[in-house]
């Protein structure tokens, strides 16, 4: 509602000002924060106003957001995205996330059958190991073994 103020909070806060100021003064109270937010307002727009006249007519278009960094980073990247090379990190971004999407699908799969049990054609990038292992067995036997190797041992939750 009004900053991290829930509205409860907002009603305690209202009685309490009526408690302690009255109900006769808490009406010229408010008028008057009012009028000091209004002024501190007016003050710092010409003091903007005043800023922007002097850096000249090339600086119309200066906002003062943009002193912040982070607005200031995200303006310069979106103006000037390709000379940065960010198609490519967005790519490359991509690709880790497709990675960790399948490495968590082989995860789960381990985890749901830690015995073994799962063929090894039900998990991901296991098929090619199986079938570059029958074909390495029946041309070579130092191939089959190093074909073996590449498979991956059963999990055994009980030891992490």
């Amino acid at each position: 509602m009004f900053f991290d103020i829930s509205p409860l909070e907002m009603v305690v806060l209202v009685v309490l000002a009526v408690v302690i100021f009255g109900p006769d003064k808490l009406p010229k109270l408010v008028q008057d924060a009012m009028g000091i937010i209004r002024k501190i307002r007016e003050f710092s727009d010409s003091a903007k106003e005043d800023i922007r006249k002097e850096l000249g007519p090339e600086y119309q278009d200066f906002e003062f957001q943009d002193l912040n960094p982070k607005t200031f980073v995200r303006k310069q990247m979106q103006r000037h995205g390709e000379e940065f090379g960010l198609n490519e990190i967005q790519e490359l971004k991509n690709g880790f996330t497709r990675d960790a999407t399948e490495a968590a699908t082989a995860v789960k799969s381990v985890r749901n059958d830690p015995l073994g049990k799962v063929a090894p054609e039900s998990t991901p990038g296991a098929s090619a190991s199986a079938s570059g292992a029958s074909t390495a067995a029946s041309a070579d036997p130092a191939a089959a073994a190093a074909g073996a190797a590449d498979e991956r041992p059963p999990y055994d939750l009980e030891a992490t």
